[in-house]
């Protein structure tokens, strides 16, 4: 992929896209090309074969999506199965028909199933029950999963897959109901201290176990990859360790400096137990993740700080 392939970057606003697009910057890339939603409507069919038809990008980025936490997926179902499935049958279709030379969809570590072995291998996909606050988005990214393998063997369109776990960074959702578990706690954390309140209440037990990827570290592996990988095979994208619920809220609470309790509403669902993904595969490839936990939520609540009059609503 030289600096002057012309590339499509699918998502460009959100957490993952921008960080793809930071990284493409930063990497020399000059002929990127971006569309809004208002500009290129991912979920209609016509307007994005006309859009692969005129532009006729190199390579492709599929990094949109509709994402958000358990609430969200418990509340909108529909939504994120249709608009998910939409977005990757007519991305990947076009990109196909008109030419590209490679595309890297990004699916979620949510496709493994909910009880599946500590770290995840890539080999664990569709041999379990999913996990139910989340099988709507899981469904759907299994789905183009399977796209980019059934094109790659019928047509030999070279398509690729990552598989990040749970990320976070600047751009990302801090709505307190819609968001991921990371981004919710530095806002709720942050409110918690303004307003002096003496306990901050997170869902769950607090004993799940999570591992965390800064969002410039999943963008650096997908350039990678796009550049060094070719296979039918899924590759997880992660840290390869985790901590628990707990934990995080310590961590984020240390961060932002809030002194006072926190306070586990066990009668809200944890989702899955664990999820740690087994990133030997990637290890092998020659890529690991360089931003340390603490490091990164030092700097993803610094951005939220300078960017937090978005997030009054």
């Amino acid at each position: 992929m030289n600096k002057e392939a012309r590339i499509y970057l699918a998502g460009h606003r959100g957490l993952v896209g921008a960080a793809i697009l930071r990284r493409l910057k930063a990497g020399g890339y000059t002929n990127i090309l971006c569309r809004t939603h208002a500009e290129l409507d991912l979920t209609n069919q016509q307007a994005v074969r006309d859009f692969f038809a005129q532009e006729r990008p190199e390579y492709v980025f599929l990094a949109a999506a509709k994402v958000g936490g358990i609430q969200a997926n418990d509340t909108y179902p529909a939504e994120f199965i249709h608009d998910n499935l939409a977005i990757e049958l007519n991305v990947i279709d076009a990109a196909y028909r008109h030419g590209a030379r490679k595309l890297l969809f990004l699916g979620s570590s949510c496709i493994y199933p909910k009880f599946a072995p500590q770290p995840v291998p890539e080999s664990c996909l569709l041999t379990g029950a999913l996990e139910s606050t989340n099988e709507w988005y899981a469904v759907a990214k299994i789905a183009g999963i399977k796209l980019c393998q059934a094109y790659r063997r019928q047509y030999g369109f070279h398509a690729i897959s990552l598989m990040p776990t749970n990320l976070y960074g600047p751009e990302d959702n801090f709505h307190l109901a819609n968001s991921h578990v990371l981004p919710a706690l530095i806002r709720k954390f942050h409110e918690a201290k303004e307003q002096g309140a003496g306990e901050v209440v997170v869902w769950g037990t607090g004993t799940p176990r999570r591992e965390l990827l800064h969002v410039d570290d999943l963008a650096d592996a997908s350039l990678f990859l796009m550049r060094h990988y070719d296979g039918e095979e899924i590759i997880n994208v992660g840290v390869g360790q985790d901590v628990t619920i707990a934990e995080l809220a310590r961590l984020v609470g240390e961060v932002v400096g809030y002194s006072g309790m926190i306070v586990f509403d066990a009668t809200k669902p944890d989702g899955t137990p664990r999820k740690l993904l087994d990133v030997s595969r990637l290890d092998a490839l020659g890529w690991r993740a360089k931003v340390s936990l603490r490091d990164g939520i030092v700097s993803t609540y610094q951005w939220y700080l300078a960017n937090q009059g978005r997030f009054r609503r």
